[in-house]
């Protein structure tokens, strides 16, 4: 792709590095910018560094959030004993537009991937295990993507809290296997939460 002007090769070279995105796209959306106000770039850009720079991770729970604490772990409304395992955020976001949980979360930021060079320290698995150890939680209900990584990084958390007293759960087969958690419908999802079942079930299914 030829470009006639070095600054703008550089933009669509940057905007390309996002996933999904190609430097087709990459330049359609550059040269949009290009076009709006200078107000609307700043603004953008603003954002895009406050993101960087400002973004916190919950000391709770390892969520995205403004503040140390994030709005769903400080809500007193919430069950702090039930604790939904997840890979990332979307999976939050897809949880939570059911309205049918009300317990908290853990987030991983991963799942164990040997072939990436994912391992179980590079996840978030020792603070939930501590929590499991110190008698905070009641029940875990594992909510990983129904794939080969997912059953690995669930099995590998059974193992190293089977010992305690804690209830493991499974969210409901409704969710298709190899399925991502955030493009399940809300319905489906929803009725997985409800009808969740014991963890050491699924080991048998």
């Amino acid at each position: 792709m030829e470009f006639s002007s070095k600054l703008l090769q550089e933009a669509v070279e940057q905007v390309s590095f996002l996933p999904g995105i190609g430097k087709r796209t990459a330049l359609r959306l550059v040269l949009h910018l290009l076009n709006q106000d200078q107000e609307v770039t700043t603004d953008l850009a603003k954002s895009l560094l406050d993101l960087k720079l400002k973004i916190k991770r919950c000391k709770n729970c390892h969520n995205i959030s403004d503040s140390e604490i994030c709005d769903i772990c400080a809500n007193p409304k919430r069950d702090q004993s039930i604790v939904c395992v997840v890979e990332d955020i979307r999976d939050i976001m897809a949880i939570e537009n059911t309205e049918q949980y009300r317990g908290v979360y853990h987030v991983l930021n991963g799942k164990i991937n040997p072939i990436e060079g994912i391992g179980p320290n590079d996840l978030t698995i020792e603070s939930l295990t501590q929590k499991a150890k110190e008698g905070q939680i009641n029940e875990i209900i594992f909510a990983l993507s129904s794939t080969m990584e997912g059953d690995t990084t669930n099995f590998y958390i059974y193992k190293q809290i089977e010992n305690f007293d804690i209830k493991m759960s499974t969210i409901a087969r409704g969710i298709s296997v190899g399925d991502e958690l955030e493009f399940a419908d809300e319905v489906t999802l929803g009725r997985s939460i409800v009808h969740r079942i014991p963890f050491e079930k699924s080991l048998k299914a």
